[in-house]
């Protein structure tokens, strides 16, 4: 009796396999196909971090860009010519 009910589980695992291998699965973007349409919530989410803080000013964009600063030794050292 074990070994009938042991043969019937392992028929139904070899047949359970291929047909759970065929169901629809979550669709996954490939690499040439386009961007799928976005919500409009999505949209607004973009428009919202792409434009800066209402409060803010364009005044750090005038700033020079700060010069970087070498370390003592990675100056040039001095060559002495006494021998």
């Amino acid at each position: 009796m074990k070994l009938k009910i042991a043969g019937l589980v392992a028929v139904i695992a070899l047949l359970a396999g291929p047909a759970w291998a065929q169901m629809s699965q979550p669709h996954v973007q490939g690499p040439g196909e386009p961007d799928k349409d976005k919500t409009p919530a999505q949209i607004e989410d973009e428009k919202a971090t792409e434009r800066p803080p209402k409060g803010s000013d364009k005044a750090g964009a005038k700033l020079a860009p700060a010069k970087p600063k070498t370390p003592k030794s990675a100056a040039k050292p001095e060559m002495s010519t006494k021998q």
